[in-house]
């Protein structure tokens, strides 16, 4: 477990220099910028010792794995973010749990969540996914709304009891226009984040990069950087 500590530390200290050296860059305070590990696939172990070293912040994307987890670290002081894709008969366990649901993409998700937060008397914030592969209409491959369906779930989530609306989230595209072109794609998700606030000035949340492009996503303007890997190194899946 020592060794664990140590190369979690160290691991986590790349990080913050990478964070801090892009924040700099950028010509941002290294405060606008919130670092959440991305624990899944590792166990409740991990997440102790991230506690321990002084993160606050923890994504999951799978419920099966997340739930669990949680339920062991309750004692600690953590936010956490559901990340991945939500399908409906999962919320209620994800809002007995998550703080912040960053992959809202559809109204029918909207409405079960605002059900769920209001069961369990629960506050829950959420993000808009934003699919900057998809097409009008369409939802993205990694999940995700496309652009213009933004303000349209904006205002859904607006007037849902038990939820709050934090802002957006995106996950650099695999395929279109913007398929290797992070900067590009943080660049114009900052666009539509500026649109957001114009109606919805609490929304100020943008969630982008992860361990390969956290520099762009800073470089860009994002709030939040969700890092796995470049914390917790490769590991074997869980079950």
């Amino acid at each position: 477990m020592k060794d664990r500590k140590a190369q979690l530390a160290a691991n986590l200290a790349q990080v913050e220099e990478r964070i801090a050296s892009s924040c700099a860059a950028a010509g941002r305070k290294r405060e606008e910028v919130t670092l959440i590990v991305v624990t899944k696939t590792y166990p409740a172990s991990d997440v102790r010792i991230l506690h321990e070293l002084g993160v606050r912040h923890v994504a999951e994307n799978r419920d099966q794995d997340a739930a669990p987890k949680a339920t062991a670290c309750a004692d600690l002081s953590l936010t956490w973010h559901f990340v991945g894709q939500l399908q409906t008969n999962k919320v209620r366990s994800v809002t007995s749990y998550a703080d912040i649901v960053q992959s809202v993409d559809r109204t029918k998700l909207v409405t079960a969540l605002s059900a769920a937060a209001v069961r369990g008397e629960r506050e829950l914030g959420c993000l808009i996914q934003v699919a900057l592969d998809a097409e009008s209409g369409e939802r993205g491959e990694r999940g995700g709304v496309a652009p213009d369906g933004v303000e349209e779930l904006a205002a859904a989530i607006g007037a849902a009891p038990g939820l709050r609306l934090d802002g957006l989230m995106t996950v650099a595209p695999l395929a279109g226009e913007y398929a290797g072109r992070q900067r590009a794609a943080f660049d114009r998700l900052m666009e539509i984040s500026s649109r957001l606030r114009a109606g919805h000035p609490a929304a100020n949340m943008v969630s982008a990069g992860m361990s390969g492009d956290l520099e762009d996503a800073v470089a860009a303007g994002a709030t939040h950087v969700r890092v796995g890997t470049a914390v917790l190194g490769v590991r074997p899946r869980l079950g």
